[in-house]
């Protein structure tokens, strides 16, 4: 079993929906990223997503390609990722997931990108514009070196292609929650919990969601349909308007906290309310 396997299996057990924040590695540099994994994870984070910069993120907004324009303007690398992560590995076990675009992957090589990752400590990868049907050479090397390969969904995805989607899943299935591109928004589509729910009926694995999901009130709709919520550009904001400032890491933590708080708060109301009904039966 994969650590994101099992953390998902101790979400379950404790009935609770996981927390997963995503930041740009190199953002505002790597230094920043380090502190930032740690306190995240302190936060109550359950897995931890990295983008991998790249200078064309195609399926990210203007906060997110800001993000990955500074780490690039620090010089990250996929290689200095891979550094990164090993570091974190001296004192977290929090599962990682890198996140992040084909192109650099392929000029890395993906035997040497999997065997690399694995080294490293990374527990899965998400590659946004590389999808299920082109992707078997990578997966491949990723089912090789036990790294959990994580495919999206979305909400123009039909049934039949999501259940050949789902026969290759590994760790979770990650839906996106919009069409278009990441940032943050102010509501989720009406029909969201309806499409998460179909797709969650017949996956073999756990269900994030994620794109647009940038509150508190956010997350606690999320734990009433998936398995976890995943928040990128809301933290990347917060980053973006700290620069610069002594508190950043700080600012970012608040934040997770407070996001992790209102998903145990929604698992803590459902045990109440569960137990309240079980008395009141017998």
């Amino acid at each position: 079993m994969t650590r994101i396997a099992d953390t998902f299996a101790q979400l379950r057990a404790r009935g609770e929906v996981g927390l997963i924040p995503f930041i740009t590695a190199g953002d505002p540099d790597i230094e920043t990223t380090f502190a930032l994994v740690h306190e995240m994870a302190r936060q109550g984070a359950d897995i931890i997503e990295l983008g991998v910069p790249f200078s064309d993120p195609m399926a990210d907004g203007p906060t997110l390609q800001r993000a990955a324009e500074r780490a690039l303007q620090h010089g990250t690398s996929l290689a200095h990722v891979f550094e990164l992560v090993r570091r974190v590995r001296r004192s977290l076990t929090i599962p990682i997931l890198l996140f992040g675009y084909y192109n650099p992957i392929w000029r890395y090589g993906g035997e040497r990108f999997a065997a690399d990752a694995r080294q490293a400590g990374v527990d899965g990868v998400l590659c946004v514009d590389l999808p299920p049907e082109e992707a078997e050479e990578l997966k491949r090397e990723t089912d090789r070196h036990d790294l959990d390969m994580i495919f999206l969904l979305a909400p123009t995805s039909s049934l039949d292609r999501a259940q050949r989607v789902l026969t290759r899943a590994r760790g979770f299935i990650y839906y996106v929650a919009v069409t278009g591109v990441t940032g943050v928004r102010t509501t989720l589509p009406a029909d969201l919990s309806d499409m998460v729910r179909r797709i969650r009926a017949i996956s073999p694995v756990p269900v994030g969601v994620g794109f647009g999901i940038s509150s508190s009130e956010h997350v606690a709709q999320v734990a009433g349909m998936a398995d976890a919520a995943i928040v990128g550009s809301a933290i990347s904001q917060v980053i973006e308007q700290s620069l610069g400032q002594p508190d950043l890491v700080a600012r970012v933590g608040a934040l997770v906290a407070e996001l992790k708080t209102a998903l145990r708060s929604i698992a803590a109301a459902t045990r109440n309310h569960t137990g309240t009904a079980s008395s009141s039966r017998s």
